[in-house]
């Protein structure tokens, strides 16, 4: 627990985190408050969640930066020092960000339904069924699981710029140009992590058949994720810090 409590305060003790939270929040919903006060009464619940991607970038950025700052400022030594124990250390790292990271996308989702709600009432945006559920409370476990494959990604570069890079381009170009390949395109698309994502917020993601369900591609993209952070490990604990 006091480990957990270090890393929060690690975490906030500078002005990017606060920055990125802001920012997450007011995209998401700010598009969200766009998105409703175009429509014309037609707006269901899984539109309330249009603008979560932008949300999701820069809460990758978060989760990047939670890292990279250490490496970049020499503190991941004294940590190491202070605590032997490398994967105590990146475990309690992942946790404090995974879960801030989950707090956000909760916000977000929430507030973007909100505001949709208050700016469209002739809409019906009421939670009728599961997958209604699913679209918005969904958003928090998506932000939560991108944000342990960021820090990942993070201990396995030690440098920002290239892995907020790596983190922004994958998603938003590589994936797409991924599709675009003759004949296997779609059938690669398929499995590309963010694109599962997708597919467990909105359900309709994707070029053809989903290899999964909705829930099914949560754990793929979930597993995916731990993957990445379980090599990220193995490089932490045989490299110098």
């Amino acid at each position: 627990m006091t480990l957990l409590a270090v890393e929060r305060i690690k975490l906030f003790s500078t002005k990017s985190p606060w920055w990125c939270t802001f920012l997450a929040l007011a995209m998401t919903i700010g598009f969200a408050m766009l998105f409703a006060a175009q429509s014309d009464g037609g707006m269901s619940v899984p539109m309330t969640q249009v603008g979560y991607q932008f949300g999701l970038m820069v809460v990758l950025v978060l989760a990047a930066l939670s890292i990279t700052t250490e490496y970049r400022f020499g503190t991941i030594r004294a940590t190491f020092q202070a605590v032997p124990n490398r994967t105590t250390a990146l475990l309690a790292k992942t946790v404090v960000v995974a879960v801030v990271a989950l707090i956000i996308g909760e916000v977000a989702a929430f507030g973007s339904w909100g505001v949709a709600k208050l700016l469209a009432p002739g809409s019906n945006l009421a939670f009728a069924t599961a997958d209604d559920w699913r679209h918005v409370a969904g958003v928090g476990l998506v932000f939560a699981i991108s944000a342990v494959l960021a820090v990942a990604v993070g201990a396995l570069l030690r440098q920002t710029a290239g892995a907020v890079a790596l983190l922004l381009l994958w998603p938003l170009l590589v994936e797409s140009l991924v599709g675009l390949i003759p004949k296997v395109g779609g059938d690669v698309r398929k499995w590309m992590p963010f694109n599962a994502a997708d597919h467990f917020i909105s359900g309709t993601a994707g070029v053809g058949e989903m290899p999964f369900g909705p829930w099914g591609a949560l754990a793929y993209f979930a597993a995916v994720a731990v993957a990445v952070w379980v090599i990220a490990l193995i490089i932490v604990q045989r490299r110098d810090a």
